[in-house]
């Protein structure tokens, strides 16, 4: 017999896998992923000093060991047996392929947080002293608030509880004499004081599905093997519960007094264990089966058991959904490494918004609330960037999230440069780049600046950069390093160091990619389910073609506003998504209250298409309301008007007038010199030169004056000029209109973005927990065999422990008096076929073991009152019926309801035999 083992926690040293991380390249960048971090500079040169502490350990133990076991596995010959200590359970589970590697990973990370979070106990060795004696020491002094965590070996303890009362029992111990060490760790792990971590972890562990062992794996908790069903509760229950490493060993002696076992890791820790358990101590002492105790029928009476259990788990299948607890927190959705790397709880952005719509309230308020917003900076001048950015910088003085958008500007590149500076004089970290064709000098600037080398010399990226993208093409320049021509420039310019430029080589532009569909304000008006995939193919590519060293997250913003929407995006595999026109109509938003009241009532079909005012005559569209408003309609009349003269002067007299008098309120020549005033105050004389000298373009700018004019009016809430509104945005608020009809929400006074965001997060979670418990149902119920007339109809069947056969107490079990037989039928007689009374007694306690999950471990007695052990009503007939029908018995149930004791009962089903 050979049994391969994996340690836990505490077996970690800084240069761990060194040699493996080459030899799994695909797992390692997979690793790196999921946890956010890159776990071979963690585990190998560990710089931040973060290999000790519990949620980074736990994972960096997992990957480390993963990879020892897929190095090793086929030079292992023939396994019987696999087991961790601890954390290193999960890696047996791993070996046995009752989870993918990944799978895994995500388990372990989430444990780790969770046991890392945990805090204020601390845990010590005690050796040279049995369990009964440490026991014994710690109700006599007073220490009953430890728990025994870890019974290594017979002399080999491990005590978990409140940090005082683990410093007192200390003091006490080192008068004694055995030896007592405490141990580095920062909570009670393994005693009940992880009771609430567990049960978080139990919630978690729900949202995922298991295979069947294809090798024993015994359990910390039980000192058994795993049973198949019940992995996600055991493994819950090895966050509280003591880790029974002694008796596990004890368990395989029985099965074989020396057997082979090998170490999977450097330090032979847990090998020193087994081999002075397998040197002192006995063979643990087996339940009756596994003594090989001799029953005339009961293989037979075995083999039914599991027969009827077959017929029952097929029966009850399309029962089942309705009690089986799926839930998916609002905090998985999406990539847990995307949260990671902007600190924020949720995959969850809102965007920035012209003339900050997305104002620096928004940002505050989201910011707050644990998520990451990003003030609307287009149009505003670059004193108001700067005093809106002092006012976020010192309401988020706690270390929240926050970003800025940079928007392209092709027509005064300066403004963009100026705007990035100031951006990196006051430390700005996280900025969304909207409406990028192409790599501007201003955008790769803010890039190179924040590029460093670590101690170990990889690039570190502090400046990060969302990029908001509805093209491919576009998404391709931004996943690629800077381009070298602009890297040139900046270089020569002064404005970035010869380093810097080396280290530009190794990254992307943006690691962070949002997809942009058709929305609200400029929109190449793509649809979700054909952009999302095409760009989640491009990032796979672009991935295999760099090899970069960190993540790349694909989002989806455009049209969501309702749960609907946002659990389609995550369904699609987007890692975040990013709102917009629902933040417009908050409290929070920087619009005017008569717009706001405007939209909150708009549906789907009250927005339309307009030509973009600032590239008017490129034909750029942007989404605008249409309920209420005459904007649309005359800015696309506008837009047709300019393609079809050259000039103003072309323009017949008749249109003419309407353009003055209805759409614009001033003349032709007014509106000429309010321009040439702005270009001037600008200081963008050749827009002016240019305008001289070709009509056309003076139209367009003439005509462009109406698009600032419609959208100063709208800000400024002004009634009169209602009818001229243009105010940006996308149906994806006429479906949230719909969604929280009849709810406070309803209206905009009532509306805040941080509750709009853990609503719409929790809700969309709700969704997708409902939807997939739904298509469970429909799986189980296709899969299921209608029910066969052998079928007990029972309650579902709750996950248990495979059932053990107790040892018999020797006494006779007392016989219920036979009944008499009805008229017209003839005394039952006892037929050489019949099983004894106590086989009947033993599945009868077998299949309370299962029905009944506390009495995994009871040791049953005739006397015992299935009523009394806990069993209802509905327990107790599930337990009646299916040792009838494992007998092959048709009796009403109704007659054994009156056992006083299982005794009884097995003496009446014994007498209803024939």
């Amino acid at each position: 017999m050979k049994l391969v083992v994996f340690a836990g926690q505490g077996s970690q040293f800084k240069g761990m896998g060194k040699s493996l991380f080459p030899k799994f390249p695909q797992e390692t960048a997979q690793a790196s992923e999921i946890l956010g971090y890159d776990i071979e500079e963690l585990c190998i040169d560990d710089p931040k000093k973060e290999l000790t502490l519990t949620q980074f350990t736990q994972p960096a133990l997992y990957v480390v060991n993963a990879f020892r076991w897929m190095d090793k596995k086929d030079s292992l010959g023939k396994i019987d047996y696999l087991m961790g200590h601890s954390l290193g359970e999960y890696n047996a589970l791993h070996a046995s392929k009752v989870f993918d590697f990944e799978t895994g990973l995500k388990l372990v990370q989430e444990r780790g947080r969770l046991m890392g979070n945990a805090s204020g106990g601390s845990m010590l060795a005690v050796l040279k002293v049995s369990a009964e004696d440490l026991l014994n020491y710690l109700q006599k002094n007073e220490l009953t608030e430890l728990d025994i965590a870890n019974y290594n070996t017979a002399q080999q303890l491990v005590l978990s509880g409140p940090k005082k009362v683990i410093k007192r029992a200390s003091a006490l111990f080192s008068k004694e004499k055995f030896m007592a060490i405490p141990l580095k760790v920062s909570a009670p792990f393994h005693s009940r004081y992880m009771k609430e971590a567990a049960q978080e972890y139990g919630k978690f562990i729900k949202n995922f599905s298991f295979q069947s062992l294809s090798i024993p794996v015994i359990a910390n908790a039980t000192a058994r093997p795993y049973i198949s069903e019940q992995i996600p509760s055991t493994l819950t229950r090895q966050i509280e519960n003591s880790v029974l490493w002694d008796e596990s060993i004890r368990y395989l002696m029985a099965k074989e007094r020396k057997f082979e076992f090998v170490e999977l890791g450097k330090t032979p820790v847990l090998s020193k264990m087994i081999t002075t358990i397998q040197s002192t101590e006995e063979p643990l002492s087996l339940p009756i089966e596994e003594n090989n105790i001799e029953e005339n029928n009961i293989e037979e009476s075995q083999e039914k058991v599991k027969e009827v259990k077959l017929k029952l788990e097929e029966d009850r299948s399309s029962k089942n959904t309705s009690n089986k607890k799926i839930s998916i927190p609002a905090g998985e959705l999406g990539t847990k490494s995307f949260q990671q790397r902007y600190g924020i709880k949720y995959s969850y952005l809102t965007g920035a918004m012209y003339r900050g719509i997305a104002s620096k309230e928004l940002v505050v308020s989201i910011g707050k609330a644990g998520l990451l917003g990003f003030l609307g900076t287009g149009g505003m001048s670059l004193e108001e960037i700067e005093e809106n950015l002092g006012f976020i910088q010192k309401e988020l003085s706690d270390g929240q999230s926050y970003g800025m958008n940079l928007l392209c500007n092709l027509d005064d590149p300066q403004m963009e440069m100026d705007t990035v500076e100031i951006y990196l004089k006051h430390g700005v970290r996280n900025v969304e780049a909207a409406a990028f064709m192409m790599m501007t000098p201003a955008l790769v600037y803010f890039r190179l600046k924040g590029l460093e080398r670590d101690a170990q010399g990889k690039v570190q990226c502090k400046n990060k950069i969302i990029a908001k993208v509805s093209r491919p093409e576009v998404a391709d320049k931004f996943l690629s390093p800077p381009p070298p021509n602009v890297i040139k420039k900046l270089l020569e310019q002064g404005k970035v160091s010869q380093e810097q430029v080396e280290m530009a080589q190794e990254v992307a532009m943006s690691f962070d990619i949002c997809v942009e569909a058709d929305s609200g304000g400029h929109t190449d008006q793509g649809i979700p389910t054909v952009l999302l995939p095409s760009i989640q193919s491009l990032k796979k590519e672009i991935q295999e073609e760099h090899q970069y060293k960190h993540p790349i997250h694909i989002g989806l913003s455009g049209g969501i506003g309702t749960p609907e929407a946002a659990a389609s995006a995550f369904i699609m595999g987007a890692d975040f998504i990013l709102t917009g026109s629902i933040n417009q109509c908050t409290v929070e938003a920087g619009m005017s209250d008569l717009v706001k009241t405007m939209l909150q009532d708009i549906n789907v079909q009250d927005t339309d298409y307009a030509p973009a005012g600032d590239m008017f005559e490129l034909g750029a569209k942007v989404q605008v309301l249409r309920r209420g408003v005459f904007f649309p309609a005359r800015a696309n009349k506008l837009f047709m008007l300019y393609n079809h003269y050259s000039s103003l002067e072309e323009i017949p007299a008749k249109i003419k007038t309407q353009l003055e008098e209805k759409y614009f309120k001033k003349t032709f020549s007014e509106i000429w010199q309010e321009t040439q005033e702005f270009f001037k105050k600008r200081g963008d004389l050749p827009s002016l030169e240019k305008a001289q000298k070709n009509s056309k373009h003076k139209m367009a700018l003439v005509f462009r004056w109406y698009f600032g004019y419609s959208g100063r009016v709208a800000f400024a809430g002004d009634e009169k000029h209602k009818v001229n509104f243009q105010v940006h945005t996308g149906p994806a608020l006429g479906a949230f209109n719909q969604w929280v009809k009849g709810t406070e929400l309803e209206q905009w006074k009532n509306r805040h973005v941080d509750l709009i965001a853990e609503k719409l997060m929790q809700e969309t979670a709700q969704l997708l927990t409902n939807k997939m418990m739904f298509f469970q149902s429909l799986t189980e119920a296709q899969s299921s065999p209608k029910p066969s007339s052998q079928s007990v109809p029972t309650k579902e069947k709750t996950t248990r422990s495979k059932p053990t056969t107790v040892p018999l107490n020797k006494e006779k079990i007392p016989k219920a008096k036979p009944e008499k037989a009805p008229k017209n039928k003839k005394t039952e007689n006892k037929s050489k076929s019949c099983v004894s009374e106590k086989k009947i007694f033993t599945l009868i306690t077998e299949y309370s073991k299962e029905i009944l999950e506390e009495l995994e471990n009871h040791s049953f007695d005739p006397k015992d009152s299935l009523k009394k052990l806990g069993a209802n009503s509905i327990d107790r007939a599930e337990i009646i019926g299916l040792t009838l029908e494992s007998l092959n018995l048709d009796v009403p149930r109704i007659e054994l309801f009156g056992a006083n004791n299982i005794g009884e009962l097995a003496g009446i089903i014994y007498a209803k035999q024939s």
